[in-house]
């Protein structure tokens, strides 16, 4: 059984990329534009692993990784936080909202299949 990954970032050519190396590798893909969204989606679907933005409208990726990852039912799911802001005390936030991976952008997308194939 194939499976799904939960794309969410509020940019378009972003989640393209990132959602066209996944289906060429045989994944299913999920695709949010924003944190209220991706974490619908997130309940609704329960995917095998997220790659989540941390600055997205309506809710921000930290609140979304922490919501999820804070619920037994989610809580296994493995997150993986897409970002531009690359500073130390960034990381710390995402690690302790509970994201598995904290990548910045720009990232090298052979790195982020790497990951996705280590977590499933």
């Amino acid at each position: 059984m194939k499976k799904t990954i939960l794309i969410a970032d509020d940019e378009p050519d972003i989640v393209e990329t990132i959602r066209f190396l996944v289906e060429s590798e045989g994944f299913n893909c999920l695709s949010a534009f924003d944190g209220e969204e991706a974490l619908r989606l997130a309940k609704q679907c329960i995917p095998d692993l997220i790659i989540l933005d941390v600055m997205m409208p309506k809710i921000n990726g930290y609140k979304v990784c922490r919501l999820l990852k804070f619920d037994a039912k989610y809580k296994d799911i493995p997150i993986l936080m897409v970002t531009a802001r690359t500073q130390e005390e960034d990381r710390l936030i995402g690690e302790k909202t509970g994201a598995d991976e904290y990548i910045t952008k720009p990232f090298d997308i052979d790195s982020i299949l790497e990951k996705i194939n280590a977590y499933l």
